[in-house]
């Protein structure tokens, strides 16, 4: 540590982030950690270290780092000795954690001369043209590509595994890095297949930077494949943890006091190139408890960006339940029917978005007109349910002053008292199963719960992932094939919900806990569309890719009659009956695509069942395979 401050000019450091100016012997700026017209932090040559006469803080190199940057001490160090060409030695207390360390650094290693190998591919390879032609198509040009070192892996895998091997990548560390995997589990012999194959490639970044990860766009049509697929996770990936963009954002969080979470890492990257900063997107999965807890070392507020479908509200919800606890405020931003975050701004521009931003509705501001607009409290039962979920989810907020103004907010909406409320809340603070719709009728019998419904190739799905460790990190990189089908199959919430929480299959305590924490509905639901895969193992990893394949033909059939059925409405204008066939026309390929015919059925093939075995009470343990 002494080597690194030895080796870093705290004035030259500081003022590569904010302007300094010289005062006699010493500089002086506006505090970066507090709000100033007059400047009063002071930077001393001589000893090294800075000071702010305005809110105090003060330190060393290290401590500047940390404070800008929100790093804990051991990166800021790293960052530092980087910047400083210092090498730094860990110590390890055993022979295994320094063989982890070695690997993670291999990883890292892996990962940022793959991403200059796949950026010099996009922009200079010939048979990267189509890949260039879909970024333009997008509206976004060399320069975007640059600044966020976009690439291309291409679709002849031998060119990356020939590019590692000359950089002195074994196959092992390929595999676990992720970018490869074996074309046999557990059989090193089978030879390596590379995961990402002619896709746009966008490198994941942790907090501070480090390439870590991948998401692969498709540039070609399959339906077998989905359309963004991520790494796996790996000793240095964990997606519940990693947020696309933190590392370029966090300041401007810090400066908004509040961040912008997107839906996908396309319209994270649109804020950023329209000049709205604040703007991150989580990476192939919904918002975790661990993101809420990184978020909260930047902001108390976190403004919701998602799509204004079903799938859009629904992740809206299950945000809200992780950031809640934590102590952030949540506010909804809404987009128009059919837009998101890029379409808007290339249609509205910047100015206007900023205004959607501005006009965010608090969460339940939000949740209760949305309720009120689709008719939810037309009467006083469904306004008792409403009342209910209201409850449940006020007892999540932590912040006791920002919880007491949303009770306001649902009491003025439900037509109830808030001393009521704050009762209710309490009570559902001290024992938080208890329903309160149960409370209000509690003279009268609860009829029994209704399944929640669950399309039979969803309930597979659901199977495998708890199940096959092997189907459920498939299924896991599934993500947007999965939001896609949310709109046209029952039951997608379901299996969003297993693949987040990711019960290791292997252990029946995991998996019995998790069905535990399940709605009675869902249980109930699992319980009976899967009580016909009782008695049967399946192949995983194929029943999986089969199982998926037969999901997008179930999507594409239902499009396929949605279509029809606009297409016998009266008073079409010509624009729009030649718009509607030509979707008509392109489904039809897709489904040929696949392999499926206009009279597609979505029974599982039998191909996937193997020897019998009980799956209904997890006593023999789900197989692995």
């Amino acid at each position: 540590m002494e080597k690194v401050l030895e080796s870093t000019d705290i004035v030259d450091l500081i003022s590569s982030y904010i302007e300094v100016k010289r005062a006699g012997s010493q500089f002086r700026a506006n505090c970066p950690f507090h709000h100033e017209k007059t400047p009063s932090f002071y930077i001393t040559p001589s000893s090294q270290r800075f000071h702010c006469f305005g809110c105090g803080k003060g330190g060393d190199a290290i401590s500047f780092v940390r404070e800008y940057e929100n790093l804990p001490f051991t990166d800021a160090v790293r960052k530092l000795a980087l910047k400083a060409g210092v090498v730094i030695i860990e110590e390890a207390s055993d022979p295994k954690a320094d063989a982890s360390r070695k690997s993670r650094g291999r990883l890292m290693d892996i990962h940022r001369e793959a991403t200059a190998f796949f950026h010099e591919l996009l922009m200079k390879n010939a048979a990267a043209g189509h890949a260039r032609d879909y970024l333009k198509s997008r509206g976004f040009g060399r320069e975007m590509a640059d600044r966020w070192a976009l690439g291309w892996m291409p679709d002849n895998p031998r060119m990356f595994l020939d590019w590692a091997r000359a950089r002195k990548f074994s196959g092992r560390e390929l595999v676990d890095s992720g970018i490869v995997k074996l074309k046999e589990d557990n059989n090193p012999k089978s030879g390596l297949f590379v995961r990402f194959q002619d896709r746009l490639m966008f490198p994941i970044r942790n907090e501070i930077g480090d390439v870590i990860a991948f998401t692969a766009r498709q540039l070609r049509e399959n339906k077998n494949s989905g359309k963004y697929i991520n790494s796996p996770e790996t000793a240095i990936y964990k997606k519940s943890r990693v947020f696309f963009a933190l590392d370029r954002a966090k300041k401007s969080i810090l400066n908004e006091k509040a961040a912008l979470l997107c839906e996908g890492q396309l319209d994270a990257i649109c804020c950023h190139e329209s000049g709205i900063t604040q703007a991150i997107a989580t990476s192939g999965t919904a918002c975790t408890a661990d993101h809420a807890r990184i978020l909260k070392r930047y902001t108390s507020n976190v403004l919701l960006c998602f799509d204004a479908d079903r799938a859009g509200l629904e992740a809206v919800e299950k945000a809200y339940r992780q950031l809640a606890p934590e102590g952030l405020g949540v506010r909804v931003v809404e987009m128009p029917a059919g837009d998101d975050p890029d379409s808007y701004l290339k249609s509205q521009g910047a100015d206007a978005f900023r205004q959607l931003l501005a006009n965010a509705k608090e969460f339940f501001d939000f949740k209760l007109e949305r309720g009120k607009a689709t008719g939810r409290f037309d009467s006083a039962a469904e306004r008792a349910v409403a009342l209910g979920e209201c409850v449940e989810m006020l007892a999540l907020m932590s912040d006791f002053a920002a919880r007491e103004n949303q009770i306001n907010i649902v009491a003025t909406h439900l037509q109830t008292s808030s001393v009521v409320l704050r009762d209710e809340i309490a009570k559902a603070k001290a024992n938080p199963k208890k329903n309160f719709a149960e409370k209000l009728a509690a003279d009268e019998v609860s009829p029994p719960a209704v399944p929640t419904p669950l399309h039979r190739i969803v309930a597979f799905l659901c199977h495998l992932a708890l199940s096959s460790g092997q189907a459920q990190r498939f299924l896991c990189e599934q993500f947007e094939t999965l939001h896609e089908a949310n709109r046209w199959v029952e039951g997608i919430p379901l299996l969003e919900a297993i693949l987040g929480a990711a019960p290791d299959p292997a252990s029946h305590a995991a998996v019995n806990g998790f069905l535990a924490t399940l709605p009675e509905a869902d249980r109930l639901s699992l319980a009976h569309e899967t009580s016909s895969l009782e008695g049967v193992t399946l192949d995983g990893m194929q029943a999986a890719e089969q199982a998926l394949a037969l999901l997008s033909g179930t999507v594409l059939q239902r499009r396929d009659a949605a279509v029809k059925a606009q297409l016998k409405q009266p008073g079409l204008s010509m624009e729009k009956t030649l718009e509607l066939l030509h979707e008509v026309k392109e489904i039809s390929g897709l489904l040929r695509g696949i392999g499926q015919r206009s009279e597609f059925n979505d029974e599982l093939p039998a191909s996937t069942y193997k020897e019998k075995k009980p799956w209904g009470k997890w006593k023999g343990g789900p197989k692995e395979s």
